[in-house]
């Protein structure tokens, strides 16, 4: 469905602005007022990564006049792979800053706002508050539903996106006129079901994909033309190269945008609400958890049978000498238990810690209660113990 502009157009555009943005001009559906109404528009993009980098690039280009960018985190040389808008010279300085740099070389005449922060309970509302529409590069389902929230609370239409491996996802909420992401999803997946691209890895490509589609929404609905993506999922997969789009519908109970709402302000704690592990690993990892230094001192003993969790890609990319490789899908489906001794201490790591507490709750409940494992993971034992290895 067509729905109105978000913004109302700017009283003029410069001579400089005329000739960068005439390839928008001459677009009749565009034109001067839509690119106006471009100038006039303030845009919070959420995350500076692999779906923020194209974004702000791309939202800087179109003329965006007040752009955005929040994220508390620092370049590292993994983000490279995607993350376009930072150069190999940015790695260990902070993304916000970065990104900002970026933007300002891509287009001097639009204003830039840095948060150099995580955005939070505290600060959300107040940060949202200042802008019309929110684009959400975010990772993790605990700031997806934060951000969700906010919007709903204030109001604010925002696009979404999401990357995992060769798939992508994006959509426009916006509540007012259709569902919000709490119709789609009304409750985050078990902990530990979808791994993180940290985990799972992303084609890099993919982020310029989903994150261009975001910007073309954003356009949309600032400029009030064209049908966004409001009450539609659309899905691309990027190894059969297909698109295609599903109907979402607003969930008249949904306890956010329903009827009859049972959430009126953002929850005490979106981490628990989400959990990045589950109730029985953190029971099971509480008095079991070893570090670094500590597994070093195990190894030289050789009383312990060090247990590597994760996938063997991972395994061939850094592992620690003398860990047995056994992926966390055996353990789920108890394989795994016929291959661990009953004569040593059994000792689980993966890369940083979640996956090996899943595991190590049910080797538990196998009977194995001496087992423990390493906090941090590989990431630990590379930072603590052996800098030479690579990490991921």
């Amino acid at each position: 469905m067509s729905l109105p502009p978000l913004v109302e157009p700017a009283s003029e555009l410069s001579v400089d602005e005329v000739r960068r943005y005439s390839r928008h001009l001459i677009i009749p559906d565009v034109g001067m007022a839509g690119q106006k109404r471009l100038k006039n528009a303030k845009v919070l993009c959420v995350g500076a990564g692999g779906l923020g980098s194209p974004a702000l690039l791309y939202l800087a280009a179109a003329g965006v006049g007040t752009l955005g960018v929040i994220d508390f985190d620092i370049v590292d040389e993994s983000n490279l792979q995607r993350q376009i808008i930072h150069g190999q010279s940015d790695v260990g300085r902070p993304k916000a800053e970065s990104a900002a740099a970026s933007v300002r070389e891509i287009n001097p005449l639009i204003n830039v706002i840095v948060h150099n922060e995580a955005l939070s309970n505290d600060n959300v509302m107040d940060i949202f508050g200042g802008y019309d529409l929110i684009v959400d590069g975010t990772d993790n389902f605990a700031t997806r539903y934060m951000v969700n929230d906010a919007a709903v609370l204030l109001g604010k239409p925002y696009v979404w996106g999401s990357i995992y491996r060769f798939d992508g996802q994006a959509s426009v909420f916006w509540a007012e006129h259709g569902p919000c992401y709490r119709c789609l999803y009304p409750e985050p997946p078990p902990p530990g079901m979808v791994p993180s691209c940290a985990e799972g890895g992303v084609l890099g490509v993919l982020c310029a994909s989903i994150g261009s589609i975001q910007v073309n929404e954003a356009i949309k609905l600032i400029a009030g033309i064209g049908e966004p993506l409001v009450g539609r999922l659309m899905i691309y997969d990027a190894l059969e190269m297909t698109y295609r789009s599903v109907k979402v519908r607003k969930d008249p109970e949904c306890p956010l945008c329903g009827k009859n709402p049972s959430i009126t302000e953002l929850l005490d704690d979106y981490e628990a609400f989400c959990g990045a592990i589950s109730e029985e690993a953190a029971d099971a990892a509480k008095d079991s958890t070893i570090t670094a230094t500590e597994l070093k001192d195990l190894l030289e003993t050789g009383d312990i049978f060090l247990v590597d969790v994760r996938e063997p890609n991972e395994y061939e990319i850094v592992n620690i000498p003398g860990a047995t490789l056994i992926p966390k899908g055996e353990f789920l489906s108890g394989a795994a238990l016929e291959r661990l001794p009953q004569d040593k201490r059994i000792v689980l790591h993966c890369k940083s810690g979640a996956r090996s507490a899943e595991c190590l709750a049910i080797v538990k409940d196998a009977g194995f209660s001496d087992a423990v494992h390493l906090g941090g993971g590989v990431l630990a034992w590379v930072n603590q113990v052996d800098p030479s290895q690579p990490t991921y």
